[in-house]
């Protein structure tokens, strides 16, 4: 979903032209999905979490080049907080993710 919300709102209009911005964010909303997937592939929780780590990262850039766009007029208000809105929620999801497999003593093969 918050992939989705990036690429409808850089698919036209001035911020579809702001190639460098436009790219980042996406880049940044593609590696909040790719790092939890390389994570859960990676074989022990440890490294999961790091990865986990990076994805929360990730959705904490796109809320920094939201700013960006809404001061350069590329987003209007509401388009802006769902973005926003949507990142602060994966970014909840991704913490208690991380905190629950702290808690695990689960071992992965």
């Amino acid at each position: 979903m918050l992939a989705n919300l990036i690429y409808s709102a850089t698919e036209a209009g001035p911020f579809a032209k702001d190639f460098g911005l436009r790219d980042q964010i996406r880049k940044a909303a593609g590696s909040v999905m790719h790092n939890i997937a390389e994570g859960f592939e990676s074989g022990s929780d440890a490294e999961f979490i790091r990865f986990l780590k990076y994805s929360r990262r990730s959705a904490s850039e796109i809320q920094s080049e939201a700013y960006l766009a809404l001061d350069r007029k590329y987003l209007a208000n509401e388009d802006f907080q769902a973005i926003y809105d949507k990142a602060t929620s994966t970014k909840k999801l991704i913490n208690a993710f991380i905190g629950y497999l702290s808690r695990s003593k689960k071992i992965v093969e």
